[in-house]
């Protein structure tokens, strides 16, 4: 295991080096100044090049990309180009929406996926199969921002049990910021749900047509007792990686719904940086952002050799 977790972890290092050059590259080459787009087309030449040279941007890219990355090893990810304050502090502050709503998403996608999934592979063809299968497909055609809208309209406007935006804050205490969340959260999860139901029932339904488990109906186990004693472990291996990928998802392109329902996080961070050309707020949020997708991956590879010891063998 040592080994495997070993070989894990220098593929993610590699990973994140490459995704690095990829990041820095393309935000480079994309148009526009950062200086002469904070100074407006009338500024002088010379007050662009002063400015340029204040904010770093006249050094060689080589030079900026070396100082971004070694900045960024030691928790020093630059100063903002339009708010002149520290791009670590803003990513804080705006983490501390994003990484609760993720997880409370993809909390409330697990709590409604898990049951519903098992439910319709232990019925089969029946009403309660088919009842599920047809809200996972009515949860995955429905676009999430519309949904988002609607649950404002419905619990927000008519209702009036949650606000219609903004974030309530933690220092109100735990109880008014989850109450901020909840809306945004259940747009983001429900969509979510729908896709991992249908890969636990897929899952599922694949393990019952196994050998081992038609030796443990063979002993005397119902169709349920089979499922849930030798079926649902062995079922966990593609679940997983849905439930990884669904997570990076949410921390990372949350952006409409933050839009939608006006939380300050990372998203729309990203989203204000791009508008204003504030290149250092871009980069260190993307590459943020990606570190987290790699490193939740790295995990779920983990936990795939955890469920799955025959994993570590092949690697």
């Amino acid at each position: 295991m040592i080994q495997y977790s070993f070989k894990r972890l220098l593929s993610l290092c590699l990973s994140l080096a490459v995704a690095s050059i990829v990041i820095f590259a393309v935000i480079e080459i994309a148009p526009g100044d950062p200086a002469s787009f904070m100074l407006g087309i009338n500024a002088q030449p010379d007050t662009v090049a002063a400015l340029r040279s204040e904010l770093g941007l006249d050094e060689s890219r080589l030079h900026r990309y070396l100082t971004w990355i070694g900045g960024m090893l030691t928790g020093d990810f630059g100063t903002s180009y339009t708010y002149r304050t520290p791009v670590a502090e803003m990513i804080a502050d705006r983490l501390w929406v994003s990484l609760p709503l993720a997880l409370y998403a993809l909390a409330l996608s697990t709590l409604i996926a898990f049951p519903a999934g098992i439910y319709a592979a232990a019925r089969r063809g029946k009403p309660g199969d088919m009842a599920v299968m047809g809200a996972t497909q009515l949860g995955v055609a429905i676009p999430n921002f519309w949904f988002a809208m609607l649950l404002v309209l419905v619990f927000a406007i008519n209702l009036r049990w949650f606000s219609a935006g903004g974030f309530g804050g933690w220092e109100n205490g735990i109880w008014a910021g989850m109450k901020s969340l909840t809306l945004p959260a259940i747009a983001l999860a429900l969509p979510q749900a729908a896709i991992l139901a249908r890969v636990m029932r897929s899952a599922l339904l694949d393990i019952l047509g196994e050998d081992f488990m038609r030796t443990a109906r063979a002993k005397g186990l119902t169709r349920r007792q089979a499922l849930w004693r030798h079926g649902l472990r062995n079922a966990m291996i593609p679940v997983l990686t849905i439930i990884g990928l669904q997570f990076s998802f949410l921390l990372a392109g949350a952006i409409i719904i933050e839009q939608v329902f006006y939380l300050p996080g990372l998203g729309r961070l990203v989203f204000q940086a791009i508008s204003s050309r504030d290149l250092i707020v871009v980069e260190s949020v993307v590459m943020l952002l990606v570190f987290a997708v790699i490193t939740v991956n790295f995990l779920v590879d983990l936990a795939y050799a955890l469920v799955d010891p025959r994993l570590r063998s092949r690697t």
